[in-house]
């Protein structure tokens, strides 16, 4: 048995959720690995992340997101207002707020404003999975034609670099 591991950094946008169809990229992992037959798992570490498993539809809005994806925002948005100031929700509460000032990751600058993002937290919960598996068949992901699977940051405060890890199990 071989494995093979990879990742795929993304650099998100700010202001609305940013969507990223992952499909060349995992394709050109998968090629790279030379398995032929087995597993592809796929995870993120961020918690403000989901990964799902949906067809294309081709059309797009002028930031150039799939009009499934607008769909999906608003429906979350329904559920799940974006937060637009402290208290809005429980979190992130006092204790949460000084140990994200105490961080020194490049990533947190040092703002209370970076940790109004409880609206992200929720939503990545309900929408679920920080990973996902695919069966490889003859050195092919078995996700047909119009298959994709997206990876969305939910967090709308800013910019982000985030990664997606891979690992590839098989012969």
């Amino acid at each position: 048995m071989m494995i093979h591991h990879n990742e795929i950094k993304i650099q998100t946008v700010a202001n609305r959720p940013s969507y990223h169809d992952l499909r060349d990229s995992l394709n050109s992992i998968l090629k790279e690995s030379k398995i032929l037959n087995g597993t592809l798992v796929v995870t993120t570490p961020h918690t403000t992340c989901s990964f799902f498993y949906e067809e294309t539809m081709h059309d797009t809005n002028y930031y150039d997101d799939d009009y499934l994806h607008v769909d999906i925002n608003n429906v979350m948005e329904k559920i799940v207002p974006k937060m637009t100031s402290e208290h809005q929700y429980n979190s992130p509460g006092p204790k949460h707020i000084e140990f994200g000032l105490s961080l020194s990751d490049s990533d947190y600058p040092p703002e209370k404003w970076v940790m109004l993002n409880t609206d992200a937290h929720l939503r990545a919960s309900i929408y679920g999975t920080n990973s996902q598996t695919f069966i490889i068949r003859d050195g092919e992901l078995l996700s047909g034609s119009l298959g994709r699977l997206y990876f969305v940051d939910w967090d709308q405060l800013r910019e982000r670099n985030r990664v997606v890890n891979t690992l590839i199990m098989g012969e």
